[in-house]
């Protein structure tokens, strides 16, 4: 199979042909998605900097699942996976960011976008505050994902340089402001214009410069390079099941079930020292306090009841009142009903917090 990349002018793009692997592979460990444009896909050098920084994890003991619809690069990247869209603007990837978030479910994203705000001359003024839109979608969609935002790579056009760093100096504060789970890094520093290829793209050495810049910033939080077993304590997070792609979702009714995730408040949990999880001020509950399969699992009023305290398994499942959260009749639908169930490990059992 061959994917062609096409060229317009003042686009982060050019006319490459390359082979694409298979996608979705992974050696088990955290799911990480490179997001960006063609710097991410890997002009001039397919897999770009994912081949260094795949590498460098692998050596370092990290199981990596890099994530993504987008596929290619070497054989030496051990997982071609990622959401690199050469061409593409900050508000592209706005506009697309829920369905991959939902799609991938990652643990960690590594965002690098604005070259082709500045490139196209597309409201480059209105360029940060697009982005830190694009952050706050990713963090209500994913609460408990580790996103890195970096600085842009410099340009070899000195207008456009120029443009790049007030871009780049605009950074800090909009980061500073999404919380202790949002990362700046320095990309500016971590290469010059002769890391270039035509410019604009790195060079292989430049990718692998960029390759040390992300694995130093991620070996700096080490939480990014584990996989996300439970929400912490007083933390907020979407609660997804990975076989349906839906999250848990609390309806008009006070029932539980899934729906498509979005992010909203009756989809947020929040789960305390004493084993609750809360949305919107009340529990997730068993109802009646029973102990049969299929009891229906809704929300009410918190009072400290055993039925209403919940087991974050190692292997994904949720357990209370001595069974698991399972999706009725191994349902995926928007709807499904969320019920007790004695506990089989399927896959309509398993939740993943994000």
């Amino acid at each position: 199979m061959k994917r062609l990349v096409l060229c317009v002018a003042a686009a982060l793009c050019a006319a490459l042909t390359v082979a694409a692997p298979a996608a979705a592979e992974s050696n088990g460990g955290v799911r990480v998605m490179p997001l960006g444009d063609s710097i991410t896909d890997g002009f001039n050098v397919p897999g770009g900097y994912r081949i260094g920084l795949w590498q460098r994890l692998a050596a370092g003991g990290h199981l990596t699942d890099f994530v993504g619809s987008g596929v290619n690069g070497p054989a030496s990247l051990g997982d071609h996976d990622h959401e690199g869209h050469s061409g593409w603007r900050i508000d592209q990837l706005d506009a697309n960011i829920v369905g991959w978030i939902q799609q991938a479910n990652p643990r960690t994203i590594l965002l690098h976008i604005g070259t082709n705000d500045i490139g196209q001359n597309y409201d480059v003024a209105g360029a940060p505050a697009r982005l830190s839109g694009l952050i706050d979608k990713i963090r209500v969609n994913a609460p408990q994902v580790h996103l890195f935002v970096a600085q842009l790579v410099p340009t070899a056009n000195a207008a456009n340089e120029q443009k790049t760093q007030t871009f780049n100096a605009a950074l800090p504060g909009i980061v500073a402001q999404k919380g202790p789970l949002t990362h700046l890094v320095d990309m500016h520093s971590a290469l010059t214009t002769a890391d270039l290829a035509d410019g604009l793209h790195p060079s292989a050495g430049g990718y692998d410069k960029m390759a040390a810049r992300w694995y130093a910033s991620l070996q700096s939080v080490p939480g990014s390079l584990a996989s996300l077993t439970a929400p912490p304590v007083s933390g907020t997070a979407l609660l997804s099941n990975p076989q349906s792609r839906r999250c848990l979702d609390v309806s008009g009714s006070a029932q539980v079930l899934i729906w498509d995730c979005h992010g909203a408040a009756n989809q947020q949990w929040i789960r305390t020292s004493s084993g609750e999880l809360r949305s919107g001020g009340k529990c997730l509950d068993v109802n009646g306090n029973g102990t049969a399969n299929g009891t229906r699992i809704t929300t009410w009023t918190c009072n400290g009841g055993a039925n209403q305290r919940f087991t974050f398994n190692a292997d994904g499942t949720i357990t209370g009142s001595g069974k698991c959260l399972d999706l009725n009749g191994n349902g995926t639908a928007n709807g499904t009903i969320v019920h007790l169930w004695d506990c089989h490990h399927g896959p309509n059992q398993i939740w993943s917090a994000r």
